[in-house]
Order: C-alpha cells, then structure tokens, then sequence
C-alpha cells in the first residue's frame, strides 16, 4: 500500500512499524530475527483493518470508492475479456480518452464492453480527464450500442466516473443532449444489458452507462445524483458538510440494493479493491457470469420491456429515516 485514507492512518502506522523492522533484519550483517515482532504488528494491522471495515459511514465508503489504486476499467478489460478489440470515435467531433470500449469475448461469448477509465498516473488521468466524459464520449458509446443490438451482442458497462465533464466547450456540443441520448439508447436495444459500478457512479454521467437491465455495485462503491461535496455546496453553502451529505443521499450499494437502483452487491476483499485487485476482479467477473445467465434466452421485446419496468418502478421502495 503506497496510498492510506485518512481514516486508515493508524493502520499505516503499525504496518510502516512492521515494514521497517523487516527492512532493518535485511539489511543488518547478523541478520536479526525480527519475524515474531513483526507477525505481532501484522496481526494487530488485520484486526484493526477488519474493524475499521466492518461498518464504514456513507462518506467512509466515498473514500475508498475513490481511492486512486482501485482497479480501474482497463484492469477488469485486460482481466475479463478476451480478443478486445478497441473501437474509437463518435463519427462526429472526435475519440473521447475517458471512454473506452470495443469488441470482445467474455468467457468465449462475444459482447461489447464499455466503461470510464480514469487513469493510473499524473499523465494517464489528464489524458483520460480523470474519467469524466464529454459529449463525444456518450455519443461513441450509443454508437457502440446501436453496433451490439444490430448484431445481437450483449452490452456490459463498467462505471466510475466522478459525473460528466462540466467544461464551456462541452456544454456548447451538447452535453446533457448527448447524455440523455445514451439514457434513451439504453431503454432501447433488444440485447441484455448489465452495468457494474466499480467505483463512483456520478450523476448522469453514470446513468448514461448503467440504465440497464442488472446494475450490480462493488461492495464499497457509490451511486448517486451529485457528490457529497457538491450536495453540501448546495444545501448548506459549505463543501465541508460532506459527511452530513454523503449519509442523506443514500450512496451506498447497500442502500441502493435495498431502494432497488441495485439489483447485486459484488463482495470485495477485507480493506477495499485497492488492496486485492485480482480478488476484486475475479468476483466481478462470477458477477457478470451470474447476471449474464440471468438474461440469457429472453427475447428482444422481453429484455427492452423488463428494462423499462425495472427504471419506472424506482420510487416504489424506500428506506427508514
């Protein structure tokens, strides 16, 4: 781990402590014996690290959605797909980096993924601006779509985005056009549809992607209308009330399975994606299988009508204050 949240300070403490007493029997001549210490500290590292997730606040789990070592959309691509073939460009303005997808197979059967892809380093994010797409990027990905339904290719989306790109020249071609055509094209193609938030799930610029027939959530992802920070900003005129935010926005996979936004909750490994990616990676994958089955063998007219049911009956459930 190179990167601790805030509230996982005190964990960063105890594993520095047993890193460093590892480090000093390698490099000491009389090679200490150090490893019954440093099991200590190990221990006493997992018991506090199962206790600081055992119960995460709303906000908490903001964080570790976040967290820049999460695996991102290329890690699950690279993991899960085989033969991806990617495709570019909305034949209109140009490619948007904070979209990929293209042609691939998932456990030997053809499909079409699409996902934002927020980058791993200084230069990859800014080429990816940090996942948030502009309106070229929500067109690409209808047109992606209109290419699996002609050819009757299941459509899985991965999402993390902090929201749409708020930017003057993506508000002069169209941006919340562009989204609410995506939204629409997702009601629309006769081809199962499964949506995974696989870390934020930002305003409509994630409804675009995840209108679909199953919306599965990683255990300590959020789905929500606007973030924490920008509720806050609103409501009480102060971006510091995020913690007050983040519990009345009901964000939380949890909460969302229970309201019906969520139809699964993907387990993560003890401490985040962040701190198992392959583990993290392989339970999406069981996911997609699971969901995949789920759809298979419904008509065009069976998948479009579910879809639009499961999105007009949002509201029949709630939740106690």
């Amino acid at each position: 781990m190179t990167n601790y949240l805030d509230f996982e300070k005190p964990l960063a403490e105890i594993e520095g402590k047993a890193e460093e007493l590892r480090a000093l029997a390698r490099s000491s001549e009389d090679k200490m014996d150090v490893e019954d210490e440093a099991g200590a500290l190990d221990r006493k590292a997992e018991a506090m690290l199962q206790d600081l997730y055992k119960s995460l606040t709303p906000w908490r789990k903001c964080q570790v959605a976040r967290h820049p070592e999460r695996p991102h959309c290329r890690d699950y691509i690279e993991a899960l797909f085989s033969e991806y073939t990617p495709l570019a460009g909305d034949r209109n303005f140009a490619d948007d980096h904070a979209v990929m997808g293209g042609l691939a197979r998932f456990n030997d059967t053809p499909v079409m993924v699409i996902g934002h892809e927020k980058g791993n380093d200084t230069k990859s994010r800014i080429e990816r601006n940090f996942g948030m797409a502009r309106p070229e990027g929500y067109r690409k990905a209808i047109r992606l779509m209109e290419m699996a339904d002609n050819f009757g290719l299941p459509v899985i989306t991965l999402v993390d985005t902090p929201g749409a790109y708020p930017g003057k020249g993506a508000e002069e071609r169209g941006q919340s056009e562009a989204i609410a055509r995506s939204t629409e094209k997702c009601l629309q193609i006769g081809v199962p549809l499964i949506s995974v938030v696989i870390g934020e799930g930002g305003s409509g610029g994630a409804v675009a992607f995840a209108t679909a027939n199953r919306v599965a959530m990683l255990e300590h992802s959020v789905y929500s209308v606007i973030s924490p920070e920008g509720c806050a900003s609103i409501l009480w005129k102060d971006a510091e009330k995020m913690r007050e935010a983040a519990e009345a926005l009901r964000l939380t996979a949890q909460d969302l399975l229970k309201l019906g936004v969520a139809d699964k909750v993907i387990d993560e490994p003890l401490g985040g994606a962040h701190r198992d990616a392959e583990a993290a990676i392989a339970s999406v994958g069981e996911a997609i299988k699971t969901l995949l089955a789920e759809l298979d063998g419904k008509s065009p007219e069976k998948l479009v009508k579910d879809r639009r049911k499961k999105f007009l009956d949002l509201g029949s459930k709630g939740l106690a204050a």
